[in-house]
Formats: structure tokens, C-alpha cells, sequence
């Protein structure tokens, strides 16, 4: 079981790089497990097993279980969004004879860890026609990568007194997609079709090989990731590195677990949403009403239809495990951390009693019952788990989606893998944590 999990771990992350990547293999995954969208459905009943998609980027799965859904659910809430490069709107330029594509960074970056890093592109482009194009350049062999370049330390005296903070900029983090040949006369103010000549080249590839023009890129939603695959990590192969493992480590396990999940005596959940990482906003996020709503689906088709009270009630009434990854100790940094505090790779599923920062500023605060509930559930199943805080508390912190499920009334409490490194472009993490987290997960969905 464990090395299946493991590999099938490292197939999600190689597969799904991007939201709708996630989205894509999490419906196709459970369909092929008997899962249906909830449309298919006039009604439904005990054992039913659906599930509810928004806009391709977030998604919630059911398993129906036999008591009353106004008992409340159990839960399992994870993000499917991870910090990356979001293409601009209007991104192609070409500057001195090497054509650029313009980004924004999105979540909580390390600017200066994207450089001179082999990356890829992956999403969509949506054309006036109403076709879309996926994109997905920089992951086969045969591929081209693409590049953030940065100055050589010959001439770097400047940038190196600079913090880190600053001496790589955000307007600087333009991605290479080709170049063009200067010529002895041609200078670099030259204007016109001379000036533009590479990047007209460049064009001419995106219009043969996708049929896309420049002006599509204003309807298109494209992500700069790390190319390469997930790999083991040592000589022990003990580890794991990989991008996105924030939160998709924890995405992957939940998503396992209710899938495989049979017979509950609580319906049973499990939630990935987006844009976790710039806040939970928009449509996708989980501060949309796009959870209520799906459950709210769920509802009108019992038998009754839809009442408000049962909705709110199966919310309030539920429990819900906040599938989000926690900071590993890190030894070389051990001063940022709160030692007896910590979690370790290695060490089982971290329950984080509260998040946020500094003061608890914008934290979810577990109630001890329903922690004590969920120890006395792990250590009867042997299964490992360790209490953590993120790191020192004047250091700074961090949220999850929690605190937004906790607005129903429901019980959540965070608990998640550990990550060295966590938002570089490649995370580490333990092969035990994950089977742990998978481990709990499922345990957790019997309660």
C-alpha cells in the first residue's frame, strides 16, 4: 500500500500542476470509482456517491452516509492552488532581441528562487470562437523549458548589497521565450518590424502549433511552474520533492481517503478549493459560497427537498479536518522555531491547534473536545500524529481555509503534512508522513 500511494502521489503532483489540472484527474479519478455529478441525480440516498465542480478549479465529493444529513458531515478541506507565475494580459515583448513573457507572482514567493530555473507552462487559452486551447509546454522530454534569467556575479556588486527582498523585482521575473539575431547596424532603439522581428517569429510558432494569436492572450489563464517531476529525496528515498506539495500532499490523501471511503455512518466529504494562497477569495475560493452551495445541492435532493434549517444545521452539525501542510523544523534554521513546538518530518499528521500570526491574528482555534476526540481516534488506530505551531511566535505565521468553515459553527481543526521549504518552487516531504496523513484521513471519515 505504501509504495502505491507513494507512487500514485507523484503521478497527481507530475499530472497536476495547475487547478484544473487537479480538478480534471480528481473527477476523472472518482467517475471511475462511481462517483457522478450531482446533476445526474433527482434524488438521492444512503451509499449515493457524488460530487460538485466550480468553473473547473475547485471541486467537493460526497459518499452519502446513513444517518440524517442535518447530523452534519465529516469533512476533509484542502487547497489545490499553490505560489507560482501568472501570465499578464498582455505579456509578449520583445526587448533588445530576446522575447519575454510578462508575470505577476502569485502567493507568497521567495522572487530570487525563481531564476534561472527550468519552467514550464501550463493552462489555458479561451479564444473569441468559444474553443480553448490547453497548454502544457516544458514537461516532455523533447519540450522546450523556459527561463527567468539573472545577472552574472561578475557585475552583481550592486544587486548583492540589496536585500533579498529587492534585488530581484517583480517586474523582473519575465519569463524567456526566444531571440532573434541583432545585426552589425541594428541597434536595440530601433523600432518596427526590425525591432519585432523575433518576436513575430515567436508569434508565428503560438499561431501554427496552437492556433493562438496575441490578442487571445487576454483570455487566457496561464501558470509558470517548475518543469520536471516528483522525485525521491536521499539515498534512503525517505523524502519526497516535487512542486506543489502545499497543499496538494494533503489534497491528494483526502481525496484518497473519501474515494476509497464506504458505507459512512456520517456523510462523508471531502473539498478542494482554490486560491487558498492569495487569500480564499473569488468563486473558487473556500470564501465563496461555493461549499454551502454544493451541500445545499445535496439537500434539495434528500427526501424533503431543500430546507434551509437541515443546511444549516448538516453544517453546523459537522467536523472537519483542515487538510492543510504545516512548517517542518528545519535544523539549519532552528532558531525560527519553538523546538518543543515543532513538527518533524517523519514524525505523523500535525495537528495545528490554531493558526495565524503573531497574537493568533486571523486564527482558527480548535475546541479541545473535538481534539481529544481526534487523539483518542488515532492512537486506538496506532496511527502517528504530532502537535505543532508553525514556527516562533513573534516570526510571523500563517492561515489556512479553517477559520472560514469554523463560520458555520462546524468543529474544523488543522492537520496536515510537514514541509521543508515550504513555497519554493521544490518542496520536501516524508514518505510516512504522507501514508500517515492518508492513514488519519480515512480513519477520521469512519467517526
Amino acid at each position: 500500500m505504501t509504495d502505491n500511494l507513494i507512487e500514485d502521489y507523484k503521478s497527481f503532483l507530475n499530472k497536476g500542476k495547475t487547478e484544473r489540472e487537479c480538478v480534471s484527474q480528481l473527477i476523472s479519478w472518482a467517475e471511475g470509482e462511481g462517483f457522478k455529478d450531482v446533476r445526474e441525480y433527482k434524488s438521492l440516498k444512503a451509499g449515493d456517491k457524488v460530487y460538485v465542480q466550480k468553473m473547473n478549479k475547485a471541486i467537493a465529493l460526497f459518499v452519502l452516509g446513513t444517518e440524517p444529513l442535518e447530523n452534519g458531515m465529516n469533512i476533509l478541506g484542502a487547497h489545490i492552488d499553490s505560489p507560482r507565475l501568472d501570465v499578464k494580459q498582455n505579456p509578449l515583448y520583445e526587448k533588445d532581441f530576446i522575447v519575454y513573457l510578462n508575470t505577476h507572482y502569485y502567493g507568497g514567493i521567495k522572487k530570487y528562487q525563481w531564476v534561472t530555473l527550468p519552467l514550464a507552462i501550463h493552462g489555458i487559452v479561451c479564444k473569441k470562437d468559444g474553443t480553448s486551447v490547453n497548454v502544457c509546454v516544458g514537461e516532455s522530454g523533447d519540450d522546450p523549458v523556459f527561463v527567468i534569467s539573472d545577472i552574472l556575479p561578475h557585475l552583481a556588486q550592486k544587486q548583492m548589497k540589496e536585500s533579498a527582498s529587492d534585488f530581484i523585482s517583480g517586474e523582473s521575473l519575465d519569463l524567456i521565450l526566444g531571440s532573434g539575431i541583432p545585426s552589425k547596424n541594428e541597434s536595440s532603439d530601433k523600432s518596427g518590424d526590425e525591432k519585432s522581428s523575433a518576436k513575430k517569429a515567436i508569434l508565428s510558432v503560438l499561431k501554427e502549433k496552437y492556433g493562438i494569436e496575441e490578442a487571445d492572450f487576454g483570455s487566457a489563464e496561464l501558470e509558470i511552474v517548475p518543469a520536471g517531476v516528483a522525485r525521491d529525496l536521499g539515498f534512503d528515498r525517505s523524502l519526497i520533492l516535487a512542486y506543489g506539495q502545499d497543499d496538494r500532499s494533503c489534497a491528494y490523501t483526502s481525496a484518497r481517503a473519501l474515494i476509497e471511503c464506504k458505507n459512512p455512518k456520517r456523510t462523508a466529504c471531502c473539498i478542494c478549493v482554490d486560491k487558498e494562497e492569495i487569500g480564499s477569495v473569488g468563486a473558487t475560493g473556500m470564501g465563496s459560497h461555493f461549499f454551502e452551495n454544493a451541500v445545499s445541492e445535496i439537500v434539495a435532493r434528500m427526501d424533503g427537498g431543500y430546507s434551509e434549517l437541515t443546511l444549516r444545521r448538516a453544517l453546523s452539525g459537522s467536523d472537519m479536518l483542515s487538510s492543510d501542510v504545516n512548517a517542518a523544523f528545519d535544523p539549519m534554521n532552528a532558531d525560527l522555531f519553538d523546538k518543543d513546538n515543532a513538527s518533524f518530518l517523519g514524525g505523523g499528521i500535525v495537528f495545528n491547534k490554531y493558526t495565524g500570526s503573531r497574537g493568533k491574528s486571523g486564527a482558527s482555534d480548535a475546541n479541545p473536545e473535538f481534539i481529544a476526540k481526534l487523539r483518542n481516534l488515532l492512537d486506538t488506530n496506532k496511527i502517528s500524529y504530532q502537535m505543532a505551531e508553525l514556527g516562533k511566535v513573534d516570526q510571523g505565521g500563517g492561515g489556512t481555509i479553517a477559520y472560514l468553515a469554523a463560520k458555520y459553527g462546524m468543529n474544523v481543526l488543522d492537520a496536515g503534512v510537514s514541509v521543508l521549504s515550504m513555497h519554493a518552487p521544490w518542496e520536501i516531504t516524508s514518505r510516512r508522513d504522507l501514508t500517515e496523513a492518508y492513514a488519519a484521513y480515512k480513519a477520521f471519515l469512519t467517526l
